[in-house]
């Protein structure tokens, strides 16, 4: 399996958690919001926003294209921090942040 298909697999169980922590289901982001030039278009969109249109759709174009992946990764940490400041449920916090954790590691380690 190369890291391009574990990615995939690992963005299907971001997915699948964020479904499961009710993190999924919300509107796009108007065409202004992805024109942010905060981290995490935090100014513009929600973190769960951010993670479904923003990170998990350029990972996809990686995955989908093979394409090099990016030098670093290090989004679990802000997962961290905005799950445990909405008070998210402790077993979806460990769910969602070890996922993160997995995707960071799959694109900076390759």
């Amino acid at each position: 399996m190369t890291v391009h298909d574990e990615l995939g697999d690992a963005l299907r169980e971001l997915e699948a958690t964020m479904k499961a922590a009710s993190l999924w289901r919300m509107e796009r982001p108007d065409a202004n919001a992805f024109e942010s030039v905060q981290p995490f278009c935090i100014d513009t969109m929600t973190l769960p926003q951010w993670l479904r249109f923003v990170f998990i759709a350029r990972l996809e174009v990686l995955v989908e294209t093979r394409s090099p992946m990016p030098a670093q990764c290090d989004v679990a940490p802000a997962v961290e921090a905005w799950l445990t400041q909405e008070d998210t449920r402790a077993s979806d916090r460990l769910l969602m942040c070890r996922v993160v954790e997995e995707i960071d590691r799959l694109v900076t380690e390759n």
